[in-house]
């Protein structure tokens, strides 16, 4: 007897939910997600808690009161605030504008075929850099010691000045904390103004000479044009910077502060951590990260007339 075959039906082959496409899109996601996990964490959460607590009254540990913006009232009532962000300002005058100026003319000759050894001043001048900015706060402590045998003050009574109270004085402070801020990001903006100059090509230069170019007309009409980006960026972070600025003064005055040295996150680190306010520290963020805005906006745009 013949057997019957039973035809099985053919089944088709079981497609994937997810194309070739969709499964790079997740797979490239997954590979970066820790990095937003841990900002989502560390950064953007404790950025949106300290505008919520701008608006509240809490010391850390108690509850938390509602109270408008009344910490704004007491932060710009209070004439320490505005003190603070003056010297802030005098200090980004004094440390951070000349450091821009400088590094483009000490980039300018690390990147002349005049000098030697170039490596070797390069490494120098980035050194500070990555020196700990405590250890440059110590240092530079010594450096401007308040009495006659302070490096500072011996350097001024030999062209016959009187020493200088470095530690207490009004400007003498804010000299003081200034050099540090000058002395210890001067060579990176070095770096970065370097770096852009080896970008541009030889050939602009050769073709200036021949045309009889002077030095000043080759920085003004061919570098500084061609250097207007980096140029922003630097006036952007170094502004950014020097507003923020909290390590020197802290290790220079101590936790004191006087009057003579606080600046802006320094006043704020005395409301949250010794006046146990976190309400009004929270409001002198807010405030500060508007300030910071305002005046980076205004440098950048400054900064690129000029460049033009």
């Amino acid at each position: 007897m013949a057997q019957l075959q039973v035809k099985k039906p053919h089944l088709a082959p079981k497609r994937s939910s997810f194309s070739e496409q969709t499964k790079d899109a997740i797979s490239g996601y997954l590979y970066v997600s820790p990095f937003f996990i841990l900002f989502a964490i560390f950064g953007l959460f404790p950025i949106l808690f300290s505008f919520y607590l701008g608006f509240q009254r809490w010391n850390g540990l108690g509850e938390m009161e509602f109270v408008g913006f009344r910490n704004f009232q007491l932060i710009l009532s209070d004439p320490l605030f505005w003190k603070s962000l003056s010297n802030t300002m005098i200090m980004w005058i004094l440390g951070t504008l000349p450091q821009l100026i400088i590094g483009i003319i000490l980039a300018y000759a690390l990147n002349s075929a005049l000098i030697k050894f170039k490596s070797v001043f390069r490494v120098s001048i980035f050194m500070p850099y990555v020196t700990s900015t405590v250890a440059v706060a110590i240092v530079f402590g010594i450096m401007f010691n308040s009495q006659e045998f302070g490096l500072f003050n011996v350097i001024l009574g030999l062209f016959g000045f009187d020493p200088v109270n470095w530690g207490t004085s009004e400007w003498g402070v804010k000299v003081a904390i200034s050099t540090m801020v000058f002395w210890r990001w001067v060579g990176y903006n070095t770096i970065i103004y370097l770096a852009g100059l080896q970008a541009i090509p030889n050939e602009l230069y050769e073709a200036a000479v021949i045309d009889g170019a002077t030095l000043r007309q080759k920085i003004m009409f061919i570098t500084i044009p061609l250097l207007r980006p980096i140029i922003i960026f630097t006036v952007f972070t170094s502004t950014i910077g020097a507003l923020q600025l909290f390590t020197e003064p802290l290790i220079f005055i101590g936790r004191s502060y006087r009057e003579e040295g606080i600046t802006v996150v320094l006043y704020l680190y005395r409301e949250a951590f010794s006046n146990m306010a976190f309400g009004p520290a929270s409001a002198t963020a807010i405030i500060l990260f508007l300030i910071i805005i305002v005046i980076a906006s205004i440098n950048v745009f400054i900064a690129n007339r000029i460049a033009r």
